[in-house]
């Protein structure tokens, strides 16, 4: 189907939107972010709390990406959505962005072979479509960053459970009190492993053909659909970001493919990172207005937007909805600031981005209390 792209009043971006069964007070999305300060057991603490409350301004917040079983930890410190302490957690942070008129998904992963044996059960080897070592880093508590570790190939066997964890987390999810779930399907995790050529050399119904690459991807977002609901359901894909050490010989028609086929889910939104994350977005020649036309739904972009180009994109009908990411770490209230077209914060620092505590996480001051301190 070739959808219209209808336009927009410049202000649209600040106006609500309709993604699913999903209200959204505006066109901003706080895109998912990997902030490594779960508490033990992986539950989100008090800091967590804090820190996507001091955010429910977003229209729409995409909580950072969460494990769906204990073997999809690829990172220190990450929560994950499949305990009932993890829930318990998790709820509360829900709770506090329903009482600021907030609306928040959760992103679930696995992070297949970007990890590390230290967070598997028992030591094992992480798992992947195919034994084929990531050429990256993850990130140990008291280390820092270091080589992933070398991956096994998931049994075909293995795969229903999988599908099964995803199910069982998006359904604890909802448990939690999010409003929706989204599936990472991006950046070289387990997911989009499967899609690549580059990742994925199995010879079975799950590799191959696009058809087959694609097979567990469509499985895991039709059973989740099934668990909550496809338009509480979202999936994010980033056709030619080389993050993770993820490639394909030829992107364009496998996403298209993808496309088409979550299409027919009729889920909330498809999310896409377009060009490479965080560098340049046109890293290849690539037809993203393809995938926009086979997508009947909610199209949200993402990757180095500011403000001009989000209400072009929105006004233009090019999107529907524009993802902030590292904005949203250093100005909690982004969407006061981009719609009065005030400064943003600068970052205290990547090196607080990962793991610590309130510092670099809770204390960015909004415009208000700058203003204030100024006054």
């Amino acid at each position: 189907m070739i959808r219209p792209h209808l336009a927009r009043p410049a202000r649209a971006l600040f106006e609500p939107a309709q993604a699913g069964a999903m209200r959204l007070a505006n066109r901003i999305v706080m895109a998912p972010l990997t902030r490594d300060r779960a508490g033990p057991g992986l539950v989100p603490g008090p800091l967590t709390v804090e820190y996507y409350a001091q955010r429910a301004s977003a229209g729409l917040i995409v909580a950072e990406a969460t494990q769906v079983s204990a073997q999809a930890q690829g990172y220190a410190n990450t929560p994950g959505c499949y305990t009932d302490e993890q829930v318990a957690g998790w709820r509360k942070v829900t709770d506090a962005i329903h009482a600021k008129g907030g609306t928040i998904v959760v992103q679930l992963w696995h992070t297949g072979r970007m990890s590390h044996t230290s967070f598997q059960p028992g030591g094992q080897a992480p798992v992947a479509p195919s034994a084929i070592r990531a050429k990256a880093k993850t990130f140990l508590a008291g280390q820092g960053f270091v080589d992933v570790s070398m991956p096994r190939a998931l049994d075909v066997r293995e795969i229903p459970g999988i599908v099964g964890d995803f199910r069982h987390a998006a359904a604890c999810a909802m448990k939690a009190g999010f409003d929706g779930v989204e599936l990472h399907g991006a950046h070289g995790y387990l997911l989009d492993a499967f899609l690549r050529d580059g990742t994925n050399h199995r010879t079975d119904a799950y590799g191959g053909s696009i058809e087959n690459r694609a097979r567990l991807l469509f499985l895991v977002a039709a059973d989740c659909a099934a668990a909550i609901g496809a338009d509480r359901l979202g999936v994010r894909i980033s056709p030619v970001s080389t993050a993770g050490d993820s490639h394909d010989s030829d992107p364009q028609p496998l996403f298209d493919h993808v496309v088409e086929g979550l299409s027919r889910l009729r889920l909330a939104y498809v999310h896409v990172v377009e060009g490479e994350t965080e560098g340049a977005r046109d890293s290849i020649a690539f037809d993203y207005s393809a995938l926009r036309d086979r997508f009947d739904g909610v199209w949200m972009v993402n990757n180095g937007y500011d403000r001009q180009m989000a209400i072009d994109a929105v006004s233009s009908g090019r999107a529907d909805l524009v993802s902030f990411g590292r904005p949203f770490i250093t100005n909690p209230d982004l969407v006061a600031r981009l719609s009065a077209n005030a400064p943003l914060h600068e970052s205290m620092g990547e090196a607080l981005f990962y793991g610590g505590g309130a510092h670099g996480y809770t204390d960015y001051p909004t415009l208000g209390e700058e203003l204030a301190v100024v006054a």
